[in-house]
C-alpha cells in the first residue's frame, strides 16, 4: 500500500474542518475526464461528511496528453496567490469543456482579479515551481494518473464513485474516532 509521502501543510489547498477525523487528499488534472467526474463525487462527499472530513487538493497535470492542463492549473494557483483558490478551482471544472485563454481570462475577472497579471505569469512560469512540487511529491507517492486520492495518508485504491470514497472516509472515520475515544478513555 502506497502512503502520501508530502504531509499536509499549510502550502496546500485545504478546504474544511483543519481538525476533521479524515482528510482526503486528491492528485488532479483540470484537463482529466475522469478528475472531472470526481469532482462533483468530491463536493458531494464534503456534504455528507461535513466536520469530518477535510479535503486537498494538489496539482498533477498530465502535460503531455492534456495541454490545458498546466495552464489550467496555473490559472487557479494565480487565483490561489490572491485568495480565491476554491472558486477557480469550481469554475475550472464546471467549464472543463471551454479550457483555454478566454475561460481563464474570464474566471479571474469574475474573481475581481487582473487578467493582464495572468496572462504576464502564464508567460513567465510564476506558478510552475509549485505545481512541479505538487507533482512531485504525487510521483513520490506512486502516483501515476489522474485522479488519484489519498484518505489519511493511505492511497485509495478502489474506484473513484460515490460508494467507493464513502466506504473508504467512513472506515477511516471509524477508526479515527475509536482511536479518539480510547485516547480519551484512559485520561
Amino acid at each position: 500500500m502506497s502512503d502520501l509521502k508530502i504531509p499536509v501543510s499549510a502550502s496546500d489547498h485545504i478546504q474544511g474542518n483543519p481538525t476533521a477525523m479524515v482528510t482526503l487528499v486528491e492528485y488532479g488534472d483540470y484537463q482529466c475526464p475522469y478528475c472531472g467526474e470526481a469532482y462533483p463525487v468530491v463536493k458531494v462527499l464534503q456534504k455528507h461528511f461535513g466536520k469530518d472530513l477535510r479535503f486537498v487538493f494538489r496539482n498533477f497535470p498530465l502535460a503531455q496528453i492534456h495541454q490545458e492542463a498546466l495552464p489550467a492549473a496555473e490559472t487557479a494557483e494565480f487565483a490561489g496567490a490572491h485568495g480565491p483558490f476554491w472558486e477557480a478551482h469550481e469554475a475550472l471544472y464546471e467549464n472543463q469543456a471551454m479550457l483555454g485563454p478566454r475561460l481563464y481570462a474570464t474566471i479571474v475577472k469574475a474573481l475581481g482579479l487582473s487578467d493582464t497579471e495572468l496572462l504576464q505569469a502564464l508567460r513567465d512560469g510564476t506558478y510552475r515551481p509549485k505545481i512541479q512540487a505538487d507533482f512531485d511529491g504525487g510521483v513520490l507517492s506512486g502516483v501515476n494518473g489522474t485522479p488519484s486520492f489519498f484518505v489519511n495518508g493511505h492511497r485509495h485504491h478502489a474506484g473513484y464513485d460515490l460508494g467507493s470514497l464513502a466506504q473508504s472516509i467512513e472506515a477511516h472515520r471509524r477508526s479515527a474516532g475509536m482511536h479518539h475515544g480510547a485516547r480519551r478513555s484512559m485520561l
